[in-house]
């Protein structure tokens, strides 16, 4: 009897070890979900057209590696830059389905939803970007970020790619008359495509991603874009002629499948939207800087003929362009017109 209990005693004080161990492990060690299958973890695709060397594809590559860390591996989100997993006629249905949960369109591809929210393709709409970050916070602006969500997406972020400039193969644009005959590649909205109409040209749609081969193959003589996108494609090694316009606003609202944002648990929302924030203030700075350093090596490989519109023309080119506004209003009314930073005056 003395000989089994001294055994029931041992095994008890090598068990007491392993109960301690086990009851403080959770406490001093973080889980790392990396060790989970693909599907334990919650796995969110991210599809973009543009590349990885522009403000949006870092920014893309910026918010998976943070919510990779701050959730310890649970959150993965896979990045697909440059149109391939989805081309950019394709990314807003494989979203619609579910294929994927997350994208960042340009804005004006959002005018198919949304009409109103052509207002970002007004050509001066805006005079700065920080005037663009002011407008969307305003009622105004939140109104059009609402009824994004009757066509299930939910914008959670802003980013910017900066101001559009115009090129073209044919002939130096210092004037809006020069753009007349000219055929222009465009992004699907009905207020550029009347920018360009009203001034004799002729805008044709394509998706980014095919701009280099209809620019090759002469199908289009020029487009607008912004210096990064413009670079990062090597458009301007098929143009001749570079105009500092900065006559339009490129921007792109991230965008969730809203279904797919509802499953998700309060303290993940909570992570991502924290995350957004973060990464949100970083790709503002970051277009800033890019668009100058891009600009400077353009300037400095003496690879195209540049020509910088003065603020007199720009203002000259702003009033040319009052037609446009006239039709928006028609339209759509004044409320959205009536918001935008540069009819504010301070009382």
């Amino acid at each position: 009897m003395k000989r089994v209990l001294g055994i029931f005693i041992l095994c008890f004080l090598f068990t007491i070890p392993w109960i301690l161990l086990v009851s403080i492990q959770p406490e001093d060690y973080p889980y790392d979900y990396e060790q989970l299958s693909e599907n334990e973890r919650l796995v969110i695709r991210f599809s973009h057209v543009v590349g990885e060397d522009t403000p949006k594809g870092m920014a893309a590559r910026k918010f998976a590696e943070l919510v990779k860390e701050r959730s310890n591996g649970y959150i993965e989100v896979q990045v697909f830059s440059n149109g391939n997993l989805y081309k950019d006629g394709e990314e807003m249905n494989a979203l619609s389905r579910g294929d994927i949960q997350l994208i960042a369109p340009a804005i004006s591809k959002l005018t198919e939803y949304v009409p109103e929210i052509s207002i970002f393709d007004l050509p001066y709409a805006f005079h700065s970007l920080d005037e663009v970050h002011e407008f969307v916070e305003t009622k105004a602006g939140q109104t059009l970020v609402e009824r994004l969500k009757a066509h299930n997406l939910y914008a959670i972020s802003l980013w910017d790619s900066g101001f559009k400039q115009m090129s073209n193969r044919i002939r130096p644009i210092h004037h809006y008359d020069d753009i007349k005959r000219l055929t222009m590649r465009i992004m699907p909205s009905d207020i550029l495509e009347k920018q360009f109409s009203s001034l004799g040209a002729f805008p044709k749609k394509y998706d980014f991603n095919a701009v280099y081969n209809e620019l090759q193959k002469g199908s289009v003589d020029g487009q607008e874009n912004t210096l990064t996108n413009i670079t990062s494609k090597n458009i301007y090694s098929l143009q001749d002629y570079l105009t500092i316009s900065n006559h339009g606003y490129l921007g792109y609202f991230v965008l969730f499948n809203l279904d797919f944002w509802n499953s998700l648990d309060e303290d993940v929302k909570q992570l991502l939207t924290e995350t957004f924030q973060e990464v949100q203030e970083w790709e503002w700075k970051l277009t800033n800087q890019l668009n100058k350093e891009t600009l400077q090596k353009i300037e400095n490989c003496g690879c195209i003929e540049l020509h910088y519109l003065s603020q007199e023309d720009m203002l000259e080119w702003e009033k040319r362009f009052e037609p446009l506004y006239n039709y928006y209003k028609q339209n759509y009314g004044d409320e959205f017109i009536n918001a935008l930073p540069k009819y504010q005056t301070d009382t």
